[in-house]
């Protein structure tokens, strides 16, 4: 029997007939990445291959070293004799899923993705394949996404509550991918200005030069000092709650945007005055529904959900296991 097109090893997913690494966690000579989140693109290696749309937030990333080569979306690479491209994974901006092709024999590995419309990334595309590896995060049936638009007014209507009250909105959200989305998603009408972390504002100007619309926004560090910030919507991430730089805002009201505010436990535990239900991961029935667009034969789960998940498949008769990797649960990029 052959081994595995793709397998992983103390430097991340390896595919050793074509020699090179998806989203590897030690530095390489090759490196595949999926997308510019921290857990899937790390500094170190000598060359990288991304998706063409997610380049300023890659280099951003990784810094002036290393060489980074931009794909077009289902353009093809020749690894040696292995035939690789990259296609929407509708997760943030660039995001990729990564098709490998060997002898006739197909995998796919997703990287995250979501099904969900979004305005600031290309969507999902479906790939027929024989293995899928894919994110486990919310692999469970509690987990299902409400429509984004609805969730986006549900934050402004709250918004709008505050600023007659003369309370600064503060939202927490992930400052990639999230942040920008949200953002798309606010009606147009506001009740105030939009401020912006240190940490969210150079990423929205990254998504910005690629050609992404998104509503004016200022940077809380480039406002006076006597700046009341009492109708206004503040976007941050989450390590600033608690943090001194909190003190310039007068009674702030504070919300958090992520997949895992699902679970009314988690808001409470967090200690902020709303949760609001969105994710740049899939859902449940988004992530079945993947799974049987595939028709893959095998499916390879990763982080999060993945011991769950397999057993829901191997019950359906699907031949699953997890495959070991060092991608991050953080629950702050959810």
């Amino acid at each position: 029997m052959s081994p595995p097109l793709i397998q992983p090893t103390d430097k991340g997913l390896y595919c050793a007939a074509g020699d090179f690494y998806i989203d590897p966690w030690r530095p390489v000579s090759r490196a595949v990445i999926t997308h510019a989140h921290a857990d899937h693109a790390r500094a170190g290696s000598d060359q990288y291959w991304a998706a063409s749309p997610g380049l300023g937030l890659l280099r951003r990333r990784l810094g002036p070293n290393g060489l980074i080569h931009g794909v077009d979306y289902g353009a093809p690479l020749q690894f040696g004799p292995v035939a690789v491209s990259l296609h929407p994974a509708g997760h943030i901006l660039g995001s990729a899923q990564v098709r490998v092709e060997y002898r006739g024999e197909v995998w796919v590995a997703s990287g995250d993705y979501k099904r969900d419309a979004d305005p600031t990334c290309a969507p999902f595309e479906p790939l027929a394949c024989d293995t899928f590896i894919t994110e486990a995060t919310f692999a469970l049936p509690v987990y299902r996404w409400p429509p984004v638009a609805s969730v986006a007014r549900d934050i402004h209507d709250w918004w709008h509550r505050n600023a007659r009250q003369g309370r600064t909105t503060m939202l927490f959200s992930y400052a990639l991918g999230k942040a920008q989305r949200l953002l798309a998603a606010l009606p147009a009408e506001h009740p105030g200005p939009i401020y912006l972390h240190g940490a969210v504002a150079p990423l929205t100007q990254d998504y910005r030069d690629a050609g992404v619309d998104l509503p004016p926004t200022r940077m809380v560090s480039e406002a006076p000092k006597e700046e009341d910030y009492g109708s206004s919507l503040v976007i941050a991430p989450p390590s600033a709650a608690g943090s001194t730089w909190m003190r310039r805002f007068r009674k702030p009201v504070t919300g958090f945007a992520s997949g895992w505010m699902r679970i009314r436990g988690n808001r409470r535990r967090r200690g902020h005055d709303r949760g609001f239900v969105i994710s740049d991961h899939v859902d449940w029935p988004g992530l079945l529904q993947t799974i049987r667009d595939t028709r893959a034969r095998q499916v390879l789960t990763t982080h999060g959900r993945a011991d769950e998940l397999v057993r829901y498949l191997n019950e359906l008769g699907l031949q699953a296991r997890p495959l070991a990797t060092l991608y991050g649960d953080d629950e702050d990029n959810a």
